[in-house]
């Protein structure tokens, strides 16, 4: 790497082209993987279109007892969106570097 000082504030960094791309290939070399793992992310999505979740939550305080119950919590979306993860998934597994 070289250094240009223009004045006491500002410096200037001259990085060869390699440096410069050197996050770009490892990005690269884990893109398969990654969409691997999008894919499957896609799948589970689709399969599973719910997640029922419980929290506790305070029905009476009466002095030092406090009454506790569980509060049932549903999360619902589309399968559409699995397909949709999965293609995004299958889009960056084909732009991936073949070796």
């Amino acid at each position: 790497m070289n250094y240009v000082n223009l004045n006491n504030n500002c410096v200037i960094i001259i990085m060869p082209p390699s440096a410069i791309f050197s996050p770009i290939i490892f990005i690269k070399n884990k893109m398969k993987k990654t969409g691997i793992v999008i894919i499957i992310l896609g799948l589970l999505l689709t399969i599973f279109t719910a997640v029922t979740f419980f929290t506790r939550e305070s029905v009476a305080k009466i002095g030092d007892i406090n009454i506790m119950a569980n509060k049932r919590h549903h999360l619902n979306w589309s399968p559409l969106i699995g397909i949709a993860v999965m293609a995004v998934g299958g889009i960056i597994l084909w732009q991936s570097p073949k070796k």
